[in-house]
């Protein structure tokens, strides 16, 4: 298969094209960095030492034939945007509360079966995983200030924390999108 050119999807004299640019030179630059690595292989060694026999392959996705990391984000992410659209709508704010409580709520297995699949990742990958994790620590962090505050009575702080957690998720979910896309981690390059 051909392998296209970033120059082939967006033009590099372009404001998008300038922005992909630094993008990409930015993340380049967190695969390089090995600062982190010390701190990576006592996470990675520790999280592989996990006791978790055959949950390890489930968590893994091998019965689906793909990481189910990718899936079970559908539901913090959903429930996140979702509120954020509910928002906008006039008496939904009950609705808001409830999505971004039951994103939260989605936050946990998504999690961990990211971690497990983080934990075999080669060095550049994980320094990028590493990334995506604190990234959605930051989007958790805004979404747990967000629901404490609708409950509250805090509804307009409320829906700023979640603004906020809304823009972590969408850093997140790029740094996740390079290290699953870009890069093809758990990605089945064998052509079956």
């Amino acid at each position: 298969m051909d392998t296209q050119s970033f120059d082939d999807f967006v033009s590099p004299g372009s404001a998008a094209g300038r922005a992909s640019v630094w993008w990409l030179r930015g993340l380049d630059r967190v695969e390089r960095s090995t600062k982190a690595d010390p701190v990576i292989r006592v996470l990675q060694k520790r999280i592989r030492s996990l006791p978790l026999g055959g949950a390890r392959d489930l968590l893994r996705g091998r019965p689906l034939g793909h990481p189910v990391h990718p899936v079970l984000v559908q539901v913090p992410i959903g429930c996140w945007l979702s509120a954020a659209v509910a928002d906008f709508v006039p008496g939904s704010r009950r609705v808001g509360t409830a999505l971004t409580a039951v994103g939260l709520a989605g936050v946990a297995p998504a999690a961990v079966a990211g971690w497990v699949d983080w934990a075999d990742l080669p060095p550049e990958q994980a320094r990028v995983g590493l990334a995506h994790a604190a990234s959605n620590a930051v989007a958790v962090t805004c979404y747990a200030a967000a629901l404490a505050n609708r409950l509250g009575g805090r509804s307009a702080k409320g829906r700023l924390w979640s603004a906020a957690g809304l823009a972590a998720v969408a850093l997140t979910g790029a740094l996740g999108g390079h290290v699953a896309y870009r890069r093809a981690v758990g990605a089945d390059q064998s052509g079956l």
